[in-house]
C-alpha cells in the first residue's frame, strides 16, 4: 500500500529502521518532493539523481557540509574556542581550488595505492580479529560494530595518510568518538544539551588537528607533507583552517562511513541463512556479494546540493539557492535501473552502477580503498570464524539514523 507523500520524518526511528517503502513510494509517486520540516527538496529517482551530481554548474556543492539544524549560542561558542572553521576544500568546494585538493587525495588512494596496501590491511584484519577470537572466548560475546568494523578502517587509514604515530597520542577509540560525534552534531537533530557536548567532542577533535597543523617538518609522503607542500591557484600555501578542515573531513569520512558500511554487511551476511557458510568455503564469493549490499543498503543514504539558478525537475519547478537532498540509497532500488532491486544478485550485469559513492567531480575519494577493505573483512572473518552467528535475533537492531547516514549500531555475534 503507497504511504502518504505529505511529510517524511527524515529522523522518524521507524524509518531509520526501515526506509524501503518511503524510498519506494518518493520514486513511485514523488520523485521530486519538498519537506516542509527541512526545507529540503527530495530527489529519489537514479537518472535525475546522477544528473544532478554530474551538473556541478547548476547544482552546486556549498551546503554539503552545512549542519542541517540550527547551533544554539552556547554551541557556537564551544565551537568558536576552538577557532572551528570548515572552509572549502573537498565535499562542499564548487571552485577552481577543489581539483588540487583532489588530486592529492588521488595520490593516496587510487588504485595502485589501494592495491599495494592489501597485505597491510590483511595483517591489520588479522591483529584484530584475534581480539574478536579472544572477547569470544571470554565473554562468549562480541560486537563488531564497536570492534572489528570500528578497528580495521581506523587504523588502516592512519597508516595510509601517515598519522598513526600521532594518533597514539589520543587513541582510536577517541578518534572514533569524536567522529561519531561530528556526524550527529552536523548530520542529527539533537536537543540543546546533546548538542552542546557534542560540539566539545567535536572542537577536541579539531583542536587537536590544528595542532597537529602547526608541528614542523611533516614527513613528504603523508598527507600532512602534501598539504603542507600544496600551493592554492593563486600561488599562496594553504592556512591552518584549510588544512585542518581537510583532515577533519578525511578522518570522519574515511573511516566512519566504512565501519557503517561494515556493520551493515556483517549483520546482512550473518543473517542470510547459508551465507556465512559460502563466504568460508568460497573466499571470491564476498567481493561481489560486498557490491550489491552498497547499491541496495548502502550507509551514506543521502548527500545534499544547492540550485544556483532556477530549475524544472520531473515537471517540479524549484527556485535558485534550494537545497536538494539527492536519495542516493533511494536510487540503488529504482527498478527503471535494477531489474528486481529488492533482491541481492551479486553477479548483476551492472554490478558498479550504483550512486552509493556518488558520480562525477566529487565521487568519493575512498571508494576502492572501501571496496577492498569490505572484501577482504568478509571473506577473512568467515575463513576464521565460520560458526560465526548473530548472538540476539529477538529485536530489530538499533539504528544509527542521521540526514545522510544509517547503520546498525551493535553487530552482537557470537560462535555456532
Amino acid at each position: 500500500m503507497a504511504i502518504s507523500m505529505s511529510s517524511v520524518d527524515l529522523f522518524d526511528e521507524a524509518y531509520a529502521l526501515d526506509p524501503f517503502p518511503v524510498w519506494d513510494a518518493l520514486r513511485e509517486t514523488a520523485p521530486v518532493h519538498y519537506e516542509p520540516d527541512t526545507g529540503l527538496w527530495l530527489v529519489s529517482r537514479y537518472d535525475d539523481v546522477r544528473a544532478v551530481l554530474l551538473d556541478t554548474d547548476t547544482f552546486l556543492p556549498d551546503n554539503a557540509m552545512d549542519a542541517i539544524g540550527r547551533f544554539s549560542v552556547q554551541t557556537l561558542r564551544v565551537l568558536a574556542r576552538a577557532k572551528f572553521a570548515l572552509p572549502p576544500t573537498l565535499a562542499s568546494n564548487g571552485g577552481e581550488s577543489h581539483a588540487g585538493y583532489r588530486r592529492i587525495m588521488t595520490r593516496l588512494l587510487n588504485a595502485q595505492a589501494v592495491t599495494a596496501a592489501v597485505p597491510m590491511v590483511e595483517q591489520v584484519v588479522g591483529e584484530c580479529l584475534d581480539q574478536v577470537g579472544e572477547r569470544l572466548d571470554t565473554d562468549g560475546v562480541c560486537d563488531l560494530a564497536t570492534t572489528l568494523a570500528q578497528d580495521v578502517p581506523l587504523r588502516v587509514l592512519l597508516r595510509l595518510i601517515g598519522l598513526e604515530r600521532q594518533a597514539n597520542d589520543v587513541g582510536i577509540d577517541n578518534l572514533a568518538r569524536w567522529s561519531d560525534a561530528s556526524l550527529e552534531l552536523f548530520w542529527g537533530r539533537p536537543d540543546a544539551g546533546r548538542q552542546r557536548a557534542l560540539a566539545c567532542e567535536a572542537a577536541d577533535f579539531y583542536s587537536w588537528l590544528r595542532e597537529l597543523v602547526t608541528r614542523p617538518g611533516p614527513q613528504e609522503d603523508t598527507l600532512l607533507g602534501a598539504l603542507a607542500a600544496h600551493r592554492l591557484p593563486g600561488g599562496e600555501p594553504l592556512g591552518v583552517a584549510e588544512t585542518a578542515a581537510v583532515l577533519y573531513f578525511m578522518i570522519i569520512a574515511g573511516q566512519a562511513t566504512t565501519r557503517q558500511m561494515l556493520s551493515i554487511m556483517y549483520r546482512r551476511a550473518l543473517a542470510e541463512p547459508g551465507l556465512w557458510q559460502r563466504f568460508a568455503d568460497e573466499p571470491g564469493s564476498a567481493q561481489p556479494w560486498t557490491e550489491e549490499v552498497l547499491r541496495r543498503e548502502p550507509p551514506i543514504t543521502t548527500w545534499r546540493r544547492v540550485t544556483g539558478r532556477p530549475v524544472t525537475l520531473r515537471g517540479v519547478d524549484i527556485p535558485a539557492g534550494a537545497p536538494l537532498l539527492l536519495m542516493l540509497a533511494s536510487t540503488g532500488s529504482d527498478p527503471e535501473m535494477f531489474e528486481n532491486p529488492e533482491q541481492l544478485c551479486p553477479y548483476r550485469p551492472n554490478p558498479r552502477k550504483h550512486l552509493a559513492f556518488g558520480v562525477g567531480r566529487h565521487r568519493c575519494s575512498g571508494a576502492e580503498l572501501a571496496r577492498m577493505e569490505a572484501g577482504v573483512m568478509m571473506r577473512m572473518t568467515a575463513s576464521r570464524l565460520p560458526g560465526l552467528r548473530l548472538a540476539d535475533t529477538s529485536s530489530p537492531p538499533e539504528m544509527l539514523g542521521l540526514l545522510s547516514f544509517r547503520a546498525p549500531l551493535h553487530v552482537l555475534v557470537e560462535r555456532g
